[in-house]
């Protein structure tokens, strides 16, 4: 299969050799403006406001911008790809949206659900049950017990824990290594262990 990618920097380099590892070819890049480094030696297409009808995945690692960037892509865009390494462990019991990516050495277990354009970074674990929202990163090495809802565009910094049961609201970052033990309201910020609410971003 031929892909596009939306964004050529960071996130997307990761994004890229994912999809190469399943087999597709990346065919060239779209994004703000034609990038000097170009490590994969892929044609630059134009801006996204120049996206045409083609297979398309969205590899920009801020939560909005990959939101935007979604919701302005024409209706005759195919969206419906998903970027899976093939040395995640993905429940054949997940319910899966489009625009998803689950990095190597992932788990994701039965019964959850994954909504458009998450990031599911290397090595993180999500359990039994949780719900992770629209345009959500899960960085690496994060760890979601069983029944944890993420809301919209949250950030789980590398190698929180969110224990069990737990409900993140929308736009909240958790910090690296964080441990999450009661629920966290929209557009907090949570650090430390236990996690402590120190500023809301609005």
């Amino acid at each position: 299969m031929e892909v596009h990618f939306v964004g050529y920097s960071g996130h997307s380099f990761s994004c890229i050799n994912s999809a190469k590892e399943i087999g597709y070819r990346i065919k060239g890049y779209f994004d703000i403006e034609e990038k000097d480094f170009n490590p994969f030696n892929l044609q630059y297409l134009g801006s996204e406001s120049n996206i045409y009808t083609e297979q398309i995945f969205i590899s920009i690692g801020d939560n909005s911008t990959r939101e935007k960037v979604y919701r302005q892509l024409p209706k005759s865009c195919n969206k419906s790809l998903n970027i899976i390494h093939p040395s995640a462990y993905v429940s054949k019991f997940t319910n899966i949206s489009d625009q998803v990516l689950i990095q190597n050495g992932s788990q994701v277990n039965a019964l959850t659900r994954i909504d458009q354009g998450v990031i599911i970074n290397t090595s993180a674990i999500i359990e039994h049950e949780c719900i992770i929202g629209a345009f959500a990163h899960i960085a690496p090495g994060a760890v979601l017990a069983g029944n944890v809802i993420v809301g919209k565009r949250s950030f789980i910094g590398a190698n929180a824990t969110v224990i069990q049961g737990i409900k993140i609201g929308k736009d909240v970052i958790i910090g690296a290594g964080s441990v999450v033990i009661n629920d966290v309201p929209d557009f907090a910020v949570v650090v430390g262990n236990p996690g402590k609410i120190i500023k809301y971003n609005k």
